[in-house]
């Protein structure tokens, strides 16, 4: 029974850090929205406004920073193998939880110094099974009328539902859930699933702090041979923003551009009319490599955007250069 206390402490562990990272992507939201004020500003306002601005990004930096700090005791988790490393863990971490943390801390105590056999029937009695959030989704998707009719509207409302739902499009193993339901039996369980991955990538390149576990989320909308992915391929492309990387230094601010390359360049391949106005709104975008990859996919391709391009042609082309 150490495997349940392990999972249950690694969970705890994992939603303390998905906490912290809705308070990044709140900052995130003042930081853009006192941007847009900057540009309009002058004289004393301005100061002023610039001054929140650096107090905003260095909290940005604290939180991301608590954030990985918080990833890597998850992970550490594992490698302690021994009860009583664990509980001395808990009881670290419990000297200066908040109230709400430590009562889950001390649920996880006691799993773990609880009678084995004791916590079997315990558990059996309250039957062990059960549903999980994204178990749920997929199991409307199998029985629901309105998630069964062959409009997708249903099926696509429910997926953004989902991912917005606070703390799920961060949580490795609903997406796990999900990804394992695209090669389903059913062909509206493997759509929903479908609308479901999308519309968490597209969370976690727009709004994770962590600029790799956002490029991991574009190379994967990238990676999906559904029209579904154009549009969050295009909000990738038409939005820069700043996050924050892991180097021997610590957490490094950095920018988005090479997500939005990969955003770019897999927009040539499906050449549509709305990939090809994307790309044409970029020729004054801030970023050099974006500028001249728009200009070099429109030069290749001057005519109309009519459909996908041959696996390999196109895109690779604007890449060069």
């Amino acid at each position: 029974m150490l495997g349940l206390g392990i999972n249950e402490l690694q969970n705890l562990l994992h939603r303390k850090a998905d906490e912290i990272q809705r308070e990044f992507v709140q900052i995130s939201e003042q930081l853009e929205e006192l941007g847009k004020r900057l540009l309009e500003a002058r004289g004393e306002q301005l100061k002023e406004l610039k001054e929140q601005q650096r107090q905003l990004r260095q909290t940005q930096v604290r939180l991301a920073e608590e954030v990985n700090a918080w990833r890597d005791r998850a992970r550490s988790v594992m490698g302690l193998g021994r009860r009583d490393r664990l509980v001395a863990l808990v009881d670290e971490l419990m000297a200066e939880a908040e109230p709400e943390f430590a009562a889950g801390l001390k649920r996880v105590r006691e799993m773990l110094l609880r009678d084995p056999q004791e916590l079997i029937r315990e558990m059996e009695a309250a039957s062990l099974e059960r549903e999980t959030p994204a178990g749920r989704l997929l199991n409307r998707a199998r029985t629901s009328y309105d998630m069964r009719l062959s409009d997708p509207a249903e099926r696509k409302r429910a997926a953004v539902q989902f991912a917005n739902t606070p703390g799920f499009a961060l949580d490795d193993s609903l997406l796990a859930e999900i990804e394992a339901a695209l090669d389903d039996r059913d062909p509206l369980v493997r759509e929903t699933a479908l609308f479901t991955a999308i519309e968490i990538y597209r969370f976690r390149a727009m709004r994770a702090a962590d600029l790799e576990v956002a490029h991991q989320a574009v190379k994967k909308l990238a990676a999906i041979n559904h029209e579904a992915a154009i549009p969050a391929l295009i909000e990738v492309l038409e939005n820069p923003r700043t996050g924050f990387l892991r180097s021997e230094e610590g957490s490094v601010e950095s920018d988005n551009n090479r997500s939005r390359l990969v955003a770019l360049l897999r927009l040539v391949e499906w050449h549509t009319p709305a990939a090809r106005q994307a790309l044409q709104m970029r020729v004054h975008d801030p970023d050099r490599a974006i500028v001249k990859a728009a200009h070099k996919a429109l030069e290749l391709f001057p005519g109309p955007w009519t459909g996908p391009l041959k696996k390999g042609k196109g895109a690779a082309k604007a890449a060069e250069g």
